[in-house]
């Protein structure tokens, strides 16, 4: 029988989530939720608007109720909020509701996303690039433990074109369950 449990992609922001969890969802037949899109439908809010009226802490609680009402449909790719699952057990949760896929993208090219997009996130929204460099080695230092606790890790620095993602969904999709 055909394991529906959902797939959710971790990793930084900026790691290639949304980008090849599109991919990959359209290549397996399945429904895509980009948890930070699905909180903001729910909410009627973007995500720097939550984080400005509830604060971090708050932002987690949702985050986390939200996560555990997508994580209960089946056939999904769910692409995780870079902080998901080092928040409220979240990891655990995703660990046995799922298969769980770490994307891995070196700082160096997290940094170069983020230069494009820094003014939608909230965590790094004014930093200079210098600033923006630090705060990235120091963070993501802080998550590796969570994300390397992933059923499967993959390299995604190669998410710029069609044929990278190709290339990349052809690496993972013999490790998926």
């Amino acid at each position: 029988m055909l394991d529906m449990r959902p797939i959710f992609l971790i990793g930084y922001m900026a790691s290639g989530k949304t980008t090849l969890g599109r991919a990959l969802a359209r290549l397996l037949g399945r429904e895509f939720i980009d948890l930070d899109f699905y909180i903001s439908q729910r909410f009627h809010k973007s995500i720097p608007e939550l984080f400005k009226e509830y604060g971090e802490e708050g932002f987690r609680d949702i985050e986390a109720a939200m996560l555990r009402e997508a994580g209960e449909f089946e056939g999904t790719v769910i692409a995780c909020g870079g902080g998901t699952p080092c928040f409220r057990e979240n990891m655990d949760f995703i660990l046995n509701r799922g298969q769980v896929i770490f994307l891995e993208a070196s700082p160096e090219r997290i940094i170069k996303r983020l230069k494009i997009a820094k003014t939608r996130r909230p965590l790094i929204e004014g930093k200079t690039e210098d600033e923006l460099r630090e705060y990235i080695h120091t963070h993501l230092s802080d998550r590796l433990p969570h994300y390397r606790r992933a059923h499967i890790t993959i390299a995604s620095d190669r998410l710029e074109s069609r044929s990278q993602i190709e290339e990349t969904l052809a690496r993972l999709l013999p490790l998926i369950d």
